[in-house]
């Protein structure tokens, strides 16, 4: 029970990876705020978590003024901020040839433009509380992915924003960066369904870890609890790859 009475924003928690966090802080004793870009999937996300204390954190992540609203409304809700999950992401699979720049916008912006912001947002409270951050960058954001220029791009970025922030604020908050492979989720399924063919993609996916295998939701949100929580007290800067050794080589 490392988290009583904490409280947690997750961005992204109505579903995949954030949603695993979600409900792992919260079997922890947090009170946590779910990130969603609506209320029918904060609405479907907490029937299936009764009784757990949660508040929604509705809207679109990525523009500056939408996301400081987010989070001020989270701080509102929980009375407070000791830790931010900044999970929301964005993922496709686009040839370089056919990246338009709405599917440039849309990766940057949300992937890159909505850690930063939310982050921005939230310093006051979490200077005041000690507290510390999570991103969730990506395998992708250390080395290149086939048809994810853009998307290997938007998660390089946040690895090094993770770094760069923590030589301004080592003294007042800990920022630290959780980089998954392949995670079996609803996102992946999708993918692997828009590919035209699902069973060699998921199986492509599987291959790529050394391990054979993917990682669940609850592997990487373990790894986001273990960084959020006191025995990550002097763990700064990390870039934790989940991803059963992919990032070694091939």
């Amino acid at each position: 029970m490392r988290f009583v009475n904490k409280k947690i924003l997750v961005t992204g928690g109505a579903r995949g990876i954030g949603a695993a966090a979600v409900a792992a802080f919260v079997s922890e004793g947090a009170r946590v705020a779910v990130g969603a870009r609506s209320r029918h999937s904060y609405d479907a996300f907490a029937a299936s978590h009764p009784g757990a204390s949660i508040v929604p954190a509705l809207g679109e992540i990525g523009n500056q003024r939408e996301t400081a609203t987010i989070v001020s409304g989270a701080i509102a809700g929980l009375g407070g901020l000791d830790v931010l999950v900044n999970s929301a992401g964005f993922f496709a699979e686009v040839k370089i040839e056919d990246v338009d720049q709405a599917h440039y916008d849309r990766t940057m912006s949300t992937n890159v433009a909505g850690t930063f912001f939310a982050i921005q947002a939230a310093l006051p409270a979490l200077k005041a509380s000690g507290g510390c951050v999570v991103n969730l960058a990506s395998d992708a954001g250390i080395i290149g992915y086939p048809l994810g220029s853009i998307y290997s791009a938007s998660k390089a970025a946040v690895v090094n924003m993770t770094r760069a922030m923590v030589l301004e604020l080592a003294q007042q908050v800990r920022i630290n960066c959780v980089c998954p492979g392949n995670v079996d989720t609803d996102m992946i399924r999708q993918a692997a369904e828009a590919s035209g063919d699902a069973g060699k993609y998921l199986k492509a996916a599987h291959d790529r870890s050394p391990m054979k295998r993917m990682a669940t939701p609850e592997e990487v949100a373990a790894a986001i609890l273990y960084l959020a929580s006191p025995e990550a007290g002097f763990v700064n800067g990390a870039i934790l790859s989940v991803d059963g050794g992919g990032v070694c080589g091939f």
